[in-house]
């Protein structure tokens, strides 16, 4: 394997990047790490209640430490969570990474802050999960979606996701797209 497809997993710790929405400006994205629990903490009890449970599957009223430390603990390889952070160093967005240990699928899992939708931070951040997704070598990415999650599906299929329903469950679907 080429250092192209996949960089040691050290490399991933610190790496900081940029996205820039379609509506303008310039997002800084940067891995999660254990003191950033707090605000990721804040930026879920924000959200609303619909976007919690489109993002965990549940109705927690509240995201708690159980729920935050696999997102601010990863191994910056093979699961990691990315920060958007607006110039002011607000959290505008979160995007999760968590790949299988064959390498093989990676799933994502975006959250934008309500005054970011519509701007583009979304598209922005999968083509950022697909892009760290193809550098770990990962063949496929996936998503898991509630079918009321209608914004994040039409998304996905725009960037080329395929849409699978999930055998014995009605309220989820599966959107797929390979990347190799």
């Amino acid at each position: 394997m080429t250092s192209e497809v996949c960089a040691e997993p050290d490399a991933f710790a610190d790496a900081v990047s940029t996205v820039a929405p379609r509506s303008g400006g310039t997002l800084a994205v940067r891995a999660a790490r254990p003191s950033d629990e707090a605000l990721l903490e804040a930026f879920y009890d924000r959200v609303s209640p619909e976007d919690r449970r489109f993002r965990f599957f549940s109705a927690a009223a509240h995201i708690g430490h159980e729920q935050l430390a696999p997102l601010v603990e990863g191994d910056h390889f093979r699961s990691e969570c990315y920060l958007a952070l607006t110039p002011d160093g607000s959290l505008a967005g979160t995007a999760m990474l968590a790949c299988d240990k064959p390498l093989d699928t990676a799933e994502v899992a975006i959250s934008v802050r309500a005054d970011w939708r519509g701007k583009g931070l979304g598209w922005a951040l999968l083509d950022l999960m697909a892009g760290e997704a193809r550098r770990r070598g990962v063949r496929r990415i996936i998503a898991i979606e509630d079918r009321e999650n209608r914004a994040a599906i039409e998304l996905e299929k725009e960037k080329g996701f395929v849409a699978h329903g999930i055998d014995g469950e009605q309220t989820l679907v599966l959107l797929e797209k390979l990347l190799r």
